[in-house]
């Protein structure tokens, strides 16, 4: 596959975003509407140059003869349309088996509902194949996926293995469920698709709590952490962030004013006359709660019979995957339930529910916004709903009231809404006479700051910050990255060092100076190394640092007594040459008690592991451990930290076979920004060879006259690799031996 120039963005998703009809036997095309047709049409409006050309990839929902004759009727300049044709049978077991009957119930906290298929699973794997394919056969190195939804995990890695070098974002659209809920599925398709998301360079999620359960659920499968939800994989750095998905703000506020919304809503407002108008709209899914929502209802109508023929509640039921099973089922329960409640407190005056089974056009939903007193949104479970949104967009009058559901994404966003929980039946009724009881002042009140804050954060923006996002990590990516010194570099680096008339060493210890012992106690400096230190710290030119993680204590009977300085637990105390230990940070310890609880009960459970306490921080070392049991203990390990220390001013960090909890902002990068503020380098050298170091390489990127290595043959954010701490002392040695430059008074 060749590299082209252009940069051309491809959106994938299981649909092409239009509907082919039949009708008198000749077919016809026509647009879908929806949230992510909106949101990227209104992103490509405002992207300019940034792309070349635009496709948009999936399932067309007809044969291919079928296409052929239909597709040029498309009246539509935005997107090239590329079709994934797939088998009727295939499509059935990827799409409504397992797409909709595993990962739907088990993401949105229905593990009962899901039915686990081998054969199901190798179908929703071959189709993400023929999707692979297809994007193989028409994109280039220099082009962008942009990848939705459930349908589609594992095609991140299919294309990273098939383009290495393409850009890759992946959005979400449901939740991800906690790890709890995650590990349900078997072993093997947990590493599927955990691998599979991996495979892009930014995945994206509506709320912090589902991208938290992605990053525990990787932790847990697949032994792989993350810095600052930046996850480091097969020497590639992948972000997880969070982009709530938004809506067209400006449609559906200038909509109040349609002529056809006005016309309807005046009929729907002179029909109901004095009722109060309760509204409600979802597709026909169990996530929904509309059982729930209507039990609620029939309760607040029973307790408050003042009411009765002054409310009245329209909820609308959009069909939806009506082969499965489950959604018949739920469609036969809520129509009996409508009938129960309209026969046992109606009246032939009065029907407390009108039920519509059926879509609705815009200018339709958009009166019923515009015209009910109160929108009734309570999901158990839902990704982010955005018919919550839509309501309080639409409310130009600045009236109506919203009680949404705390399970829904939006809840978050929303946080002037009435706020229940959905399995609640009585709270769920109180906040209905609450919000019918509501005065026009506190309505205002609450709806203007729920529209503030969606017009500054419309659809639009929504997928320019995911494109940011994923700019972004790629330029990030550019400099985490494997290059070995070789010998040109190294003749340059030796010549900036003899050049130059301040100089600035930081080196780190373990893995570094010399190499890991299984007994950190008994890892001490040679007296070869005392040495070459030593020449190296006196020199004038030379500010020498040892940067360690280990104590202050460690680091004073070792090397005190040389003339170099001494940074101890990645940057916690310092101690200047022929100075005293100074402590850097504010700090606190009483939390040490309860992480060594923790850490005492690994080291029980994984033999050869021990603790390491310091002043500032407490290490669990898993070196000299079974390599899988050590690995799947630090895993549980980690996750247990993290819950402990949850609102706490500390931080869990994963080391090389190490595990730590220390005060947070305690960090190797933070220690060099003072050092580097006391005075002015022509030449900056820093050696490390742990995850810890990338803290300090980061620091220096962009330095003029830095030069920063990373030892091991991973990926770093350091500009050099080398093997081995013998090739650093090699270096360090070769830097002692050049003649020393005059000391500029």
């Amino acid at each position: 596959m060749k590299v082209t120039r252009s940069k051309r963005l491809y959106i994938v998703a299981n649909r092409l975003p239009v509907t082919i009809t039949t009708h008198k036997e000749e077919a016809e095309i026509a647009q879908s509407s929806g949230g992510l047709v909106t949101a990227v049409n209104s992103y490509l409006q405002h992207a300019g140059n940034e792309f070349s050309d635009f496709f948009w990839v999936g399932v067309p929902g007809c044969n291919s003869a079928t296409w052929k004759e239909v597709s040029h009727k498309i009246h539509q300049a935005t997107f090239t349309y590329i079709p994934v044709h797939i088998a009727d049978a295939d499509y059935e077991k990827y799409y409504n088996g397992f797409s909709n009957s595993v990962i739907w119930p088990l993401f949105h906290y229905f593990p009962s509902y899901a039915e686990y298929s081998m054969d199901e699973y190798s179908h929703y794997i071959k189709v993400n194949q023929q999707f692979a394919e297809i994007l193989y056969r028409n994109c280039s190195a220099g082009d962008t996926i942009w990848i939705h939804d459930y349908h589609l995990l594992p095609l991140a890695q299919m294309m990273r293995e098939l383009v290495p070098e393409i850009t890759i974002g992946i959005f979400l659209h449901i939740p991800f469920p906690s790890f709890e809920i995650f590990r349900l599925l078997p072993r093997k398709w947990q590493e599927g698709i955990l691998k599979g998301m991996l495979g892009a360079d930014l995945i994206g999620f509506h709320t912090i709590d589902y991208a938290s359960h992605f990053l525990q659920s990787i932790q847990m499968v697949l032994g792989i952490d993350n810095d600052r939800n930046v996850i480091r994989n097969n020497d590639r750095l992948i972000k997880v962030d969070v982009f709530p998905i938004s809506i067209d703000y400006a449609l559906f506020n200038n909509s109040y004013n349609d002529e056809k919304v006005i016309a309807l809503r005046n009929v729907l407002l002179d029909q109901e006359k004095e009722r109060k108008i309760i509204f409600s709209v979802d597709r026909l899914d169990y996530t929904k709660g509309v059982q729930n929502r209507l039990r609620a209802y029939e309760y607040f109508l029973k307790e408050n019979p003042q009411y009765h023929n002054k409310v009245v509640f329209i909820i609308v039921v959009v069909p939806s995957r009506d082969t499965i099973p489950k959604y018949v089922e739920r469609k036969k329960l809520i129509d009996e339930m409508i009938s129960r409640i309209n026969s046992h407190i109606g009246n032939i005056h009065w029907q407390p529910v009108i039920y519509q089974y059926n879509t609705l056009e815009f200018h339709e939903m958009m009166a019923l916004y515009t015209s009910c007193h109160l929108a009734l949104i309570t999901p158990l479970r839902d990704g982010m709903n955005l018919v919550s949104k839509e309501f309080i967009a639409s409310r130009k009058d600045k009236k109506g009231v919203l009680i949404i559901s705390e399970m829904a994404g939006a809840a978050r966003e929303l946080s002037e809404a009435l706020m229940i929980n959905p399995n609640d039946t009585m709270e769920m009724a109180e906040q209905i006479k609450a919000g019918l009881e509501m005065e026009e002042a506190e309505q205002y009140e609450r709806i203007t700051s729920m529209q503030k804050r969606l017009e500054n954060y419309d659809v639009q923006t929504w997928a320019s910050d995911f494109m940011l996002g994923l700019n972004n990590i790629k330029q990030r990516q550019q400099t985490f990255q494997e290059i070995f010194l070789d010998e040109y570099s190294k003749r340059n680096l030796m010549d900036c060092y003899r050049s130059a008339h301040k100089r600035l060493l930081f080196l780190d210890y373990d893995g570094t100076l010399v190499s890991f012992n299984s007994s950190p106690e008994n890892a001490v400096p040679g007296a070869e190394l005392i040495d070459l230190l030593t020449r190296l710290a006196t020199q004038p030119q030379n500010d020498l640092f040892i940067i360690s993680g280990r104590s202050s204590t460690w680091l004073d009977k070792h090397f005190g007594s040389l003339p170099l300085n001494l940074i101890a637990e990645h940057g916690a105390r310092c101690k200047w040459k022929n100075d005293f230990w100074l402590t850097e940070v504010q700090t606190h310890s009483e939390w040490k008690e309860r992480i060594l609880t923790i850490m005492d009960r690994f080291v029980r459970r994984c033999p050869h592991t021990f603790i390491e306490e310091k002043e500032f921080s407490i290490v669990w070392h898993y070196r000299n451990a079974h390599s899988e049991q050590g690995k799947l203990r630090a895993s549980e390990l980690i996750c247990e930290l993290n819950e402990h220390i949850h609102n706490r001013h500390l931080q869990v960090m994963q080391g090389d076979k190490i595990i730590e909890v220390r005060n947070r902002g305690i960090d190797k990068g933070t220690a060099i920004k003072k050092v580097l503020s006391k005075d002015h380098y022509d030449f900056i050298f820093a050696v490390g060879d742990d995850k810890t170091d990338e803290d300090m390489f980061k620091m220096l990127v962009n330095k003029k006259n830095c030069f920063t290595i990373k030892v091991g043959p991973n990926a770093s954010y350091a500009q050099y690799n080398v093997l081995k701490p013998q090739m650093v002392v090699s270096l360090l040695q070769g830097f002692s031996h050049l003649p020393v430059l005059p000391a500029i008074s």
